[in-house]
């Protein structure tokens, strides 16, 4: 039951990004908006390091968490576009990533081939996540340094969405050699 109970939790925790995303539609205070951005960080964090750590991970939880991010991010920055604290091509360049893996993800799943791929977090995009998160920040915080952050974000982003590829694109080679025949001898 204990195992249950903490699973429960870290589901939740990872939930709670929707709540605050609510939150943050309905302040507007942006001191308060950016405590908002860093408990979505730090929810983010523990409910990750947690599963990590007590070996909680699941696949339920891998779905729930980066539904969570991406409502949250997606939320904050389009309220910030709509405040004018952010402009089209700034959004665009940072929701680029998340445009990407959607698709990506979307064309896996219709894929007969690549169903059985399992997309999997990667360290270039919870760097990506990481960054989004600053810039969220300076947009509230500190306006001078969004645009140079957004351009980073955008080029890591770029790169993140290249990474993915390649390993969905491994991953599903690797599945190809598994699930064909050992080649038999050929003699001369």
């Amino acid at each position: 039951m204990h195992r249950r109970a903490s699973l429960v939790l870290l589901n939740t925790l990872s939930l709670s990004r929707l709540p605050l995303a609510a939150v943050f539609i309905a302040v507007s205070d942006l001191r308060l908006r950016a405590l908002l951005v860093v408990l979505a960080a730090v929810t983010d964090f523990l409910d990750g390091w947690i599963a990590r750590h007590r070996g909680l991970a699941t696949r339920l939880g891998a779905l729930i968490d980066p539904v969570a991010d991406r409502a949250f991010m997606v939320t904050a920055f389009i309220v910030c576009l709509l405040d004018g604290l952010l402009d089209p091509v700034e959004l665009t360049l940072l929701l680029l990533r998340d445009i990407g893996t959607a698709i990506g993800f979307i064309v896996a799943k219709f894929r007969p081939d690549m169903r059985a791929v399992e997309l999997k977090a990667r360290m270039l995009g919870k760097v990506v996540t990481t960054l989004q998160l600053a810039v969220l920040l300076c947009v509230l915080l500190y306006p001078p340094l969004v645009r140079p952050l957004v351009a980073f974000v955008a080029l890591l982003s770029l790169a993140s969405v290249v990474d993915y590829t390649r390993a969905v694109w491994r991953q599903r080679q690797r599945q190809d050699q598994e699930l064909r025949p050992p080649m038999e001898s050929v003699r001369e």
